[in-house]
């Protein structure tokens, strides 16, 4: 895993789309849309009824891998607020099981903002951990430190001629936006004007391998 700083803060950004804060043992997450193909069939377009469980069974490896004490999930966790009610019961079984082995937090974001049911752990709107701002949605205005997820950003590069799209981080000094972890989740460009509105100029996006961090000035 390869660090970087952020705010006076290492953290690893790791391929799987999550970032890891070595010092708080801390796993954060961003978009996991869990039970979207549900909710798309409920309006008639059929999808394999599989998300929740592949999105479930990547962030039960990661917290293994990681030895993570906590787990920060950065809003749209769920596709829509009732999500947590339509899990299938393996599903929730997985959850269950990942909430109550370690600190769980559910940061609520526009799809899940008024869930009811969280299937155990801790809920809130945004949360201040050491300094920096854990929110759904990158504020402009806000001058502190701030992680965010909510734009499933992805980077577009031409490689030999053809055209690779990656899950990607943007961050500037000191916004850091994560990519969407769940398996259900399309992206949006790097460098699309919501982005650049939501963090302003000067950004970069980083995509993380296994053994290097490469970084990407999106202003070029």
């Amino acid at each position: 895993m390869v660090r970087f700083s952020f705010c006076g803060h290492d953290l690893v950004a790791l391929p799987q789309a999550a970032l890891f804060w070595p010092a708080r043992r801390a796993l954060l997450v961003a978009d996991l849309h869990f039970e979207k193909a549900s909710w798309f069939a409920g309006r008639g377009q059929m999808l394999p009824p599989y998300d929740s469980i592949a999105t479930l069974a990547d962030l039960g490896a990661l917290v293994a891998a990681t030895d993570a004490r906590e787990l920060w999930c950065l809003g749209d966790s769920f596709h829509d607020a009732a999500g947590c009610e339509r899990l299938p019961e393996r599903a929730r079984v997985m959850l269950t099981a990942l909430t109550g082995s370690l600190r769980w937090v559910w940061i609520t974001g526009n799809h899940d903002a008024e869930m009811i049911d969280h299937c155990g752990g801790e809920l809130c709107v945004e949360a201040e951990v050491d300094g920096i701002i854990l929110r759904h949605e990158a504020d402009p205005r806000e001058p502190r430190p701030e992680l965010s997820g909510h734009f499933h950003p992805r980077l577009s590069v031409r490689l030999r001629g053809r055209k690779v799209r990656r899950r990607c981080f943007v961050a500037t000094r000191t916004k850091l936006i994560l990519p969407a972890f769940g398996a259900l989740t399309g992206g949006l460009d790097a460098t699309h004007p919501e982005i650049v509105r939501a963090v302003g100029a000067n950004a970069e996006a980083l995509v993380p391998l296994d053994d290097r961090l490469l970084r990407f000035p999106l202003a070029a």
